[in-house]
C-alpha cells in the first residue's frame, strides 16, 4: 500500500489511542510513542504498531501515537484504520 495523504484514527480519550500516518520517504518505518505507560508496555505497544504496517505491506511511513491506556485489539484496529485513510484504500481486510 502506498501512503498518499496524511491518515488519522482514534480519540484522547482514555483506553484509547490516537494514531496519525504520514508518508516519509527513505525512512522505513518510523513510530513515535507518547504513553503515560511507555515504561511498561512501550515494547509492546511498538511491536504491535510495527506488526500492523508491516502485514499491510506499507513501507517508508512515519507513525505517531498517543496512547491513553489502549488495548492490542484497539491499537490494531486504529493502525489499520489511519494506513487505509492515508492510502485512500477502500480495500478493507478486517479480521473476524
Amino acid at each position: 500500500m502506498d501512503i498518499v495523504t496524511t491518515g488519522f484514527a482514534g480519540t484522547m480519550e482514555s483506553s484509547d489511542i490516537m494514531v496519525t500516518v504520514s508518508k516519509a520517504p527513505g525512512a522505513g518505518i518510523t513510530i513515535q510513542l507518547t504513553s503515560s505507560v511507555s515504561k511498561q508496555f512501550g515494547k509492546q505497544i511498538r511491536s504491535v504498531i510495527r506488526e500492523c504496517a508491516e502485514s499491510l505491506g506499507v513501507k517508508d511511513v512515519n507513525i505517531s501515537a498517543i496512547d491513553q491506556g489502549a488495548l492490542d485489539c484497539v491499537i490494531k484496529a486504529r493502525v489499520k484504520t489511519a494506513i487505509y485513510r492515508a492510502c485512500l484504500s477502500t480495500d478493507y481486510r478486517w479480521e473476524v
